[in-house]
């Protein structure tokens, strides 16, 4: 069943990554398992949102640059779903029109690659209390 629905309680520990790029994927599972989180990985937008029925998750860090849908692009999807997750958008280059695009949409953070372990933990233990 495709992602529909949010979570019925926030303090859900379960963190999506959505990113197409093996060892960012695998990298950030690392940080995020080390620190407690349990974590589903999706190599791209359309493999999320037929895969996930969003039901354990409490957080999305989504890669912008990704091919077919951007992370923009698939924040937008949930968006128009009534999704409203706590989200991180993650890119090798934030201009200032993406960060206003992605505030817009309710991401709560914008990180440029290379990321910092501290900011992107610091948001997703602030996300999910």
């Amino acid at each position: 069943m495709p992602c529909t629905t949010n979570p019925p309680d926030r303090r859900h520990r379960c963190v999506a990554v959505v990113d197409d790029d093996m060892a960012v994927r695998d990298s950030l599972r690392f940080l995020l398992e080390t620190a407690g989180f349990k974590v589903l990985t999706y190599n791209s937008a359309d493999q999320f949102l037929n895969a996930t029925t969003c039901g354990c998750l409490g957080c999305l860090i989504l890669d912008h640059n990704m091919p077919l849908v951007t992370g923009l692009e698939l924040l937008a999807e949930l968006r128009s779903r009534g999704i409203m997750l706590p989200a991180v958008l993650i890119t090798a280059a934030a201009s200032a029109e993406l960060r206003g695009r992605a505030a817009a949409l309710g991401a709560g953070l914008v990180l440029t690659k290379p990321l910092t372990g501290d900011d992107l933990l610091g948001f997703v233990f602030s996300a999910l209390g």
